[in-house]
């Protein structure tokens, strides 16, 4: 399926996409609010200012896909596939990235308070000035990540891997 059938789909009342190829597509500034993208494959696409707040993204493939500027707010990506994906300015408050695969992944200025990164893997990742504060990050691997001016006040680091990252600036003040 194409972009534009997905999206008139979409209008006309379609929310389950499960396991759609969507490799490179161009969905940005797409409104799919509530859109069901479980195990969907949407390697290097443009989801750049989309809103999928709401989102059902359960282990579906990104790799390298584009949700700069993104609304993902309470959005579901357990297990999801983020190698490499840029994600700059996105809003992922309260979103559940469990066991999700954010490796070398750009995170610049995201907003991930509240978010659930249980078990994650943000391995290189670059989290500089992210918001952090009140995520759950226990048994994340945050080995080599760029925390730079992240907030991560009132946030659960248990077990969490922070070697080799650069904490410079950062706000630890009431971490749990």
């Amino acid at each position: 399926m194409k972009a534009d059938q997905l999206l008139k789909n979409y209008a006309a009342g379609v929310r389950d996409f499960t396991g759609i190829n969507l490799s490179e597509a161009n969905l940005r500034e797409a409104n799919l609010s509530g859109i069901i993208l479980d195990k969907a494959i949407l390697d290097g696409a443009n989801l750049s200012h989309a809103n999928l707040s709401q989102a059902s993204l359960i282990e579906a493939d990104l790799n390298g896909a584009d949700l700069s500027n993104a609304d993902l707010s309470g959005s579901n990506l357990n297990g999801a596939i983020l190698d490499g994906a840029i994600l700059d300015g996105a809003i992922l408050d309260g979103a559940n990235l469990s066991q999700a695969d954010l490796t070398v992944a750009k995170l610049i200025d995201t907003n991930l308070s509240e978010a659930d990164l249980q078990e994650a893997s943000l391995i290189a990742a670059n989290l500089d000035g992210a918001d952090l504060s009140g995520a759950d990050l226990t048994v994340a691997d945050l080995s080599q990540a760029n925390l730079t001016q992240a907030d991560l006040n009132q946030t659960n680091l248990s077990g969490a891997n922070l070697d080799g990252a650069n904490i410079e600036g950062t706000i630890l003040d009431e971490s749990v």
